[in-house]
């Protein structure tokens, strides 16, 4: 059945946003290193027959190293940062912090290429930090320090996500993108898999454990950057990313729906001011208006 790529666009943000519901619910049970471990054991053998089946397999050849780095702040670090802050925090913040990606990504691009940063970019980075702030400020405030540490471990896994897609963009270039993603997937395996063999839980993990990490593997992970393929060629890179921007809405909505996370004034402030730093940072709003004032 074909469908729009708009509609495919709101069914990936909605995938992506499910997955620190599954985060949240399998973590605590498995711990992070394992979770993920198994989160991309399972991606990994969903998207290799994919692989064999488009013929894409000889890309891995001479490309295996480039392929393991990129990984490794694509997928291993911030895989287990993320594994590791659901512990406290909730889906919702949890995917609002995700949003600042982008940020990160024009400042390490501006450092790493030396890409521009021009001034509209710097008040969208002061922007989106001060929503950082003020999404924790009433957990802050309470004295609560068991979220300062998954905070930043959140802001470092998105740091890495931001070091993952520059590098990707200058050295990976010429791998296909389903390819790449079943290679950084294999390559986590290995590295996450001996770790988590140190990691083991004390307890079976109860059913609604592991069909979160099966969930997150298949649906968040497998078939998530199938979708994303798709709309990278039918949409193009630029809007295929503004994902981005609707996965908190959803990560909100699930948290709510599911866990009964409650969605509070601050983290509706915090998420707002966040959002438009990303949309200064990275250009969107810009555009926006120029095309509107065009017509």
């Amino acid at each position: 059945m074909k469908t729009s790529p708009e509609l495919e666009l709101v069914l990936l943000a909605a995938i992506w946003g499910a997955s620190f519901l599954f985060m949240r619910v399998g973590s605590p049970e498995f711990g992070p290193v394992l979770f993920m471990a198994l989160r991309t054991l399972i991606a990994s053998l969903f998207l290799l027959p994919l692989v064999f089946l488009h013929k894409q397999h000889t890309s891995f050849a001479g490309n295996w190293r480039k392929i393991f780095i990129g990984s490794i702040f694509n997928t291993s670090i911030p895989f287990v940062l993320f594994g590791y802050a659901t512990l406290q925090l909730s889906a919702g913040v949890t995917s609002i912090l995700n949003a600042t990606t982008p940020m990160f990504a024009a400042m390490v691009a501006f450092f790493w290429f030396k890409d521009k940063l021009n001034k509209a970019s710097i008040l969208g980075l002061i922007v989106g930090f001060f929503g950082v702030y003020l999404l924790m400020f009433d957990k802050i405030s309470a004295s609560n320090n068991t979220i300062i540490l998954p905070t930043i471990a959140v802001l470092i896994a998105t740091l890495c996500y931001a070091i993952g897609a520059n590098y990707t963009k200058h050295y990976l270039a010429d791998i296909k993108p389903l390819t790449l993603a079943a290679g950084s997937q294999i390559t986590a395996s290995i590295v996450l898999l001996p770790i988590a063999l140190f990691f083991l839980p004390e307890h079976l993990p109860s059913i609604k454990a592991i069909n979160a990490v099966i969930l997150l593997g298949i649906l968040c992970t497998g078939i998530a950057y199938v979708l994303f393929f798709r709309l990278i060629a039918n949409l193009g890179p630029a809007k295929a990313v503004s994902v981005t921007y609707l996965i908190p809405a959803f990560g909100l909505f699930w948290g709510y729906l599911f866990l009964n996370e409650k969605i509070t004034p601050w983290i509706i402030i915090g998420s707002c001011f966040i959002l438009l730093g990303v949309g200064l940072t990275t250009g969107v709003i810009a555009r926006s208006y120029r095309a509107i004032t065009a017509k």
